[in-house]
């Protein structure tokens, strides 16, 4: 892919450039701002989207809301980095990248504030924090790709669900990553593309991903999938996630829990790609982690044309849950969990992120 879908320009003061998602697959058109008020907005209009993405584009908007005040007499830079911090969370519910992202930037202001550093120091160190999430962001995308390709035959036809590509981190992707670094190693890699109703980031995004990098791609309706899956024509299903909980129950969007169940009943792998800050330690199973409820107007009229009679009543929840009994394994940058389980969860995240020996 040579789109890049979070990027920050200039020096200080810069500005964050975004690809419009909600344009494609018409337009490819770019979103540039430095008011962290319109860069909410883009994440909360999923003009910017995908769980790593997402955390990428608000750490930069940490550093749009103080970087008019590097300089500035009485203006307590960390306070309005904190505030920022909590109005960017209200952004999405769903999504833990987000939030890891934004206390990972609220702690850096708190270590700068300890030394006693100036506002245009601050300002300086929350830039290359953020940018420090950014490029970790790419390499754990690329590390990914290398660890999940292992499980990709010459050959093989994949499903996947929503969009888990370029599109939605800060590099290749999570669980299109694999299917890229098997096509840069010569395998031949078929995939099967569900459109993802009700926004239909399969057929908009992922579709339009995957023709542009070269990839031979498919599209279905989210209603097909069983129809594919017994016909004999799935290896494998990739998937990425939006929050994990610690017995390794995965969230991502609405729909993955019945490709999951479909994998399970023809025999099919089912993986989830996700880096490691997707991981919620805090979130015991996938039951306690918040549902983010969208619009009945995505379901009623999605993209202006209505579909459904004036008045009725729609539910309309962004995720589900799939069971980590469902899953073949995890995929992260810091290694692979087969058959998850809280124990291997626990270990896997002390392996990744180990305690400080000072």
């Amino acid at each position: 892919m040579t789109v890049e879908t979070v990027a920050w320009t200039g020096l200080l003061p810069g500005k964050v450039r975004l690809v419009d998602q909600t344009r494609l697959p018409l337009a490819c058109v770019y979103v540039e701002t430095d008011d962290v008020a319109v860069l909410c907005d883009a994440i909360r209009r999923l003009v910017v989207r995908g769980a790593p993405a997402i955390g990428v584009a608000a750490a930069y908007g940490v550093v749009l809301a103080v970087q008019a005040h590097a300089d500035a007499p009485g203006v307590d830079v960390v306070g309005r980095a904190k505030e920022a911090c909590a109005f960017l969370a209200s952004s999405r519910p769903t999504a833990v990248n987000l939030f890891w992202a934004l206390e990972r930037m609220a702690r850096r202001a708190e270590r700068e504030l300890l030394a006693r550093r100036s506002g245009a120091e601050i300002v300086s160190a929350l830039h290359a924090e953020a940018r420090a999430i950014h490029a970790e962001d790419a390499a754990a995308c690329r590390r990914m790709g290398e660890l999940g390709a292992a499980f990709l035959k010459d050959g093989a036809t994949v499903l996947t669900h929503c969009n888990s590509g370029a599109l939605a981190t800060g590099g290749m992707g999570t669980a299109l990553a694999p299917i890229y670094v098997a096509k840069e190693r010569g395998l031949s890699v078929r995939v099967f593309a569900d459109e993802t109703r009700p926004l239909l980031q399969g057929a908009r995004l992922t579709a339009w991903e995957l023709a542009n990098a070269g990839i031979d791609v498919t599209l279905i309706t989210d209603g097909m999938a069983a129809r594919v899956f017994g016909e004999g024509k799935i290896d494998a299903v990739f998937v990425g996630a939006d929050r994990i909980a610690r017995n390794g129950d995965v969230c991502n969007k609405i729909g993955t829990y019945g490709v999951a169940i479909l994998a399970r009943e023809h025999g099919v792998p089912f993986y989830v790609v996700a880096p490691v800050s997707t991981f919620d330690a805090k979130i015991a199973h996938g039951g306690a982690i918040p549902i983010e409820e969208r619009a009945a107007e995505e379901v009623t009229q999605g993209f202006g044309a209505r579909t459904a009679p004036p008045g009725v009543r729609v539910y309309n929840p962004a995720f589900d849950v799939t069971p980590a009994r469902l899953v073949t394994a995890i995929v992260t940058e810091a290694g692979v969990i087969t058959a998850p389980d809280e124990q291997k969860v626990v270990e896997l995240l002390a392996r990744a992120h180990p305690p400080s020996r000072s």
